[in-house]
């Protein structure tokens, strides 16, 4: 068998890159849109050739892979507040900028809405002063580095020069010189610090105050904005330097930093609802499935998928992604509570389902809204 692509091997649209570094923020910021599989009847995708067959479904599957970002009013507020924030902090470099907490429960997409405001700013940054610095440089407005378990400040200044490509070797001061001349250099406005809970994850006063510390050093040192993102920072003590929560008034952190967040679907209003209805309908249009019909999820999967999630977007998603490709897989090309009751989900979402469903029997919760918002035909 030949192994030329586009001949007997079928590469598919796989993307690997990790926005950790430069070359794979740049693929992910400029990578083309992918492009919707048409949708075939059953009788279509019978007339199709066996290869063919597998190429089309396989093209189905990396697709609802990889279905959004959704501009969810979640993802739009934070989108609102972060460009609000960002954009104000045009301080000359003897000034400290600001910084920005999305501290949110997981689960919630908080990675996925950070890194599609990334997008754009890159884009928008890189439209209206170009892709070169006057010195004839790569510009880089902005840099993302995802923190792991027990992270320390070499840790964190060695994720940082990885993004550029720098040699990681050396004590905490020298890495720290060796990324601001990088920051200088390439004009970069923003960072962006993933997981930033695990920053010295202690619970002790003195390794606070250290890391909070660090995080005003790297504020005042580097020109840039820093949006930190992460799940229980505050409880951690980090914004309050280790200080009890009544002496606040004293940690400068605490100051510079705004808190945002990220809200879950509730159902218990009915702005909520149809919150929630909004992102099913939306998600709909994006299925690529033989027998996909207005209302397969909105109207007939609407409570089970909340009882699914818990209204947490990752686990909606993931649940969603995984019915598909078992609908795909046994030629059964629709969704429906008998496909789904088959399909494993994350063990925060199955643990809350008991729960959301005795309570959706009982009467005591629903997620369809009373006035509903009209469906548009799938294509």
């Amino acid at each position: 068998m030949s192994t030329e692509p586009g001949r007997d091997c079928f590469e598919g649209d796989d993307r690997q890159y990790s926005p950790t570094r430069l070359k794979g923020l740049l693929d992910f910021v400029y990578g083309a849109d992918r492009a919707k599989p048409e949708h075939l009847t059953k009788a279509e995708r019978t007339a199709l050739s066996a290869q063919d067959l597998v190429r089309y479904d396989d093209r189905r599957v990396v697709w609802h892979a990889n279905i959004g970002p959704i501009k969810t009013p979640q993802l739009l507020e934070l989108h609102d507040d972060l460009t609000e924030i960002v954009d104000s902090n045009r301080h000359d470099g003897d000034k400290a900028k600001p910084a920005v907490l999305v501290d949110a429960y997981p689960g919630l997409g908080k990675s996925t809405a950070i890194l599609d405001y990334a997008r754009d700013y890159y884009r928008r940054q890189v439209a209206l002063r170009g892709e070169t610095t006057p010195d004839g440089q790569r510009r880089v407005p902005l840099i993302y580095v995802a923190l792991t378990g027990n992270t320390h400040i070499r840790g964190l200044n060695a994720a940082i020069c990885r993004f550029y490509g720098l040699p990681d070797r050396g004590d905490a001061d020298t890495l720290a010189e060796r990324a601001k001349d990088a920051v200088l250099t390439m004009k970069t406005a923003v960072f962006i610090v993933d997981d930033i809970h695990f920053l010295a994850p202690s619970h002790t006063n003195a390794n606070a105050v250290r890391m909070a510390n660090h995080l005003k050093f790297l504020s005042n040192t580097f020109p840039v904005t820093l949006i930190y993102v992460g799940v229980g920072v505050r409880q951690r003590g980090i914004l309050t330097e280790g200080h009890a929560p009544e002496q606040m008034l004293f940690a400068q952190f605490g100051r510079r930093t705004t808190p945002l967040t990220l809200r879950p679907f509730q159902v218990e209003d009915e702005q909520g609802r149809q919150e929630w209805r909004r992102l099913l309908l939306s998600i709909e249009r994006q299925l690529v499935l033989s027998e996909l019909y207005p209302g397969m999820l909105a109207d007939n999967l609407s409570d089970y998928l909340f009882a699914r999630s818990s209204g947490h977007f990752a686990s909606l998603m993931a649940l969603i992604n995984r019915g598909c490709l078992r609908a795909i897989r046994t030629g059964y090309e629709r969704l429906d509570t008998e496909l789904m009751d088959k399909v494993k989900n994350d063990a925060a979402a199955e643990d809350a389902r008991r729960e959301l469903v005795a309570a959706i029997e009982a009467g005591l919760l629903t997620s369809r809204p009373k006035n509903r918002t009209p469906r548009r035909r799938t294509a």
